[in-house]
């Protein structure tokens, strides 16, 4: 492998500029791929309010209720649910590149064929988006198998909200791509343009990215070396499912703090993801096209600050300003306090304005928390990551499949009063999430994790700090 020339090379490792690290390069290919994972999922929140909803100019092509939509909105995690420790143990064992790029593919196509089945039958309907739940719930804790091989533990908050940021980017370009192209061309388009272009995703994922530095044809010698010697030896036993220590995993409060965490921040997420459009044109009356651009706005606020919070992280661990324990509590609990605090005004909100407001405000504080819980899973057990966050993702796809129909049960006559309930529900849940995740969370190599490296690898790995900043 030949060296870079000296012009190219920067003076931190020897290694190559920002632009050509390759692991910048698979933190910008896994933003894409989260961009069109979510795009997969929003499409269809923007989609039903068309196929349901008269206007002047057009006619409804479904009499689907609100507790059937909200079903309908529920089916896909009822199959994500399904696949996520499963997902973290296959990318585990076959490489989180195989398992992402794999299950997004045939999500894709399901999605592609979604129209055809709709106008079969609303029970097909649930059916396949069940399918694309499970094939689409392996993708998020894979990544973390990605991670644990290709991010330095310095660059771990840096990287993994860079990629987390694509699924809201994702969302703020799917709300009011999917309503104008309902609106332009029908809302069959809301599935064939989203389907595709993930297919085209997939195809540059599985053929570009590889699954680890030593694989990879490009990477540079420097780079390499930097990469291998921060994050130290890696567990070759880890993908024998005999091998993970399910006990200790299982009564780690630690563990249990992000799987709180995440089931929290999820709750409040996936009501706003899936009934966003519905609100806007319940309660403040939006059209179509005016409902999907305010239901975007949030998550726009949200994938900005989460690029800004999660250079501020690594900044101060780095500067050892907070210990990695500290930097998580603070920024998960400060972010759910907020965002318990802009449910209640959006509950309480009399105007538009006011409503839109607290919405963003309250959507995009969450990005302050996803840059500890999200990522916490590396500090606690970087070999067994991809389980971890299997395990956390399971219980955080619950308020998936409970938070719509539940809204669908309360908003029966669409009135304002009946939306209250909705927010003032995630705000309650907000809030005991930032207890309980003050009270247990830490960001230090566990005793399960770190005596597993010790007996294979002969190795003292002592905590947070082993080879975390080398710089």
């Amino acid at each position: 492998m030949n060296a870079l020339p000296s012009e190219c090379v920067n003076y931190c490792d020897g290694q190559p500029p920002f632009w050509r690290q390759r692991r910048n390069l698979v933190g910008f290919m896994a933003f894409l791929g989260f961009f069109n994972i979510y795009t997969l999922r929003v499409n269809l929140s923007v989609a039903i309010v068309a196929m349901t909803s008269s206007t002047d100019t057009r006619k409804s092509e479904f009499d689907w209720g609100p507790e059937l939509r909200g079903a309908i909105l529920s089916s896909f995690f009822y199959g994500y649910i399904t696949t996520q420790l499963a997902g973290g143990l296959l990318a585990s064992k076959f490489g989180g590149v195989k398992t992402i790029g794999y299950g997004a593919l045939n999500t894709a196509l399901l999605t592609v064929i979604t129209p055809i089945v709709a106008r079969y039958s609303v029970y097909a309907v649930l059916v396949l988006r069940a399918v694309e739940g499970i094939f689409e719930g392996v993708t998020y804790p894979s990544i973390h198998a990605v991670w644990s091989r290709w991010a330095p533990p310095g660059e771990r908050t840096r990287l993994a909200s860079f990629a987390f940021s694509g699924g809201f980017v994702g969302t703020v370009v799917a709300y009011p791509a999917c309503g104008w192209l309902a609106e332009h061309y029908g809302w069959p388009f809301t599935f064939y343009v989203p389907g595709v272009v993930a297919i085209v995703w997939c195809a540059v994922w599985l053929t570009c990215i590889s699954e680890s530095p030593a694989q990879d044809k490009y990477i540079s010698a420097q780079e390499l070396k930097y990469i291998e010697d921060a994050i130290g030896p890696v567990d070759k036993k880890q993908s024998e499912f005999k091998n993970y220590p399910w006990k200790s995993i299982l009564t780690s409060m630690p563990v249990w703090a992000i799987v709180c965490a995440c089931f929290c921040e999820f709750w409040g997420f996936y009501t706003l993801l899936t009934q966003l459009p519905s609100f806007m044109n319940d309660v403040l009356k939006f059209d179509l096209g005016k409902g999907s651009f305010f239901s975007a706005l949030p998550y726009f606020v949200m994938a900005i600050t989460l690029q800004f919070a999660g250079f501020f992280v690594d900044w101060l661990r780095k500067k050892k300003i907070f210990t990695t324990t500290q930097v998580r509590k603070i920024f998960n609990c400060s972010g759910f306090m907020c965002q318990s605090f802009f449910m209640i005004l959006v509950a309480k909100s009399t105007s538009a304005v006011m409503s839109v407001t607290c919405l963003t405000l309250a959507v995009g504080f969450g990005a302050i928390a996803w840059t500890a819980f999200s990522v916490n899973h590396l500090d606690l057990a970087p070999q067994y990551a991809s389980v971890l966050m299997g395990l956390s993702n399971t219980f955080a796809s619950i308020p998936g499949i409970v938070s719509p129909m539940l809204a669908g049960l309360i908003v029966q006559h669409k009135s304002a009063e009946e939306w209250q309930w909705v927010f003032l529900i995630a705000s309650g849940i907000y809030m005991f999430g930032a207890v309980f995740y003050g009270l247990f969370a830490s960001g230090d190599l566990q005793p399960w994790a770190r005596l597993k490296i010790d007996k294979d690898h002969g190795s003292d790995i002592k905590g947070e700090d082993n080879n975390a900043f080398k710089m």
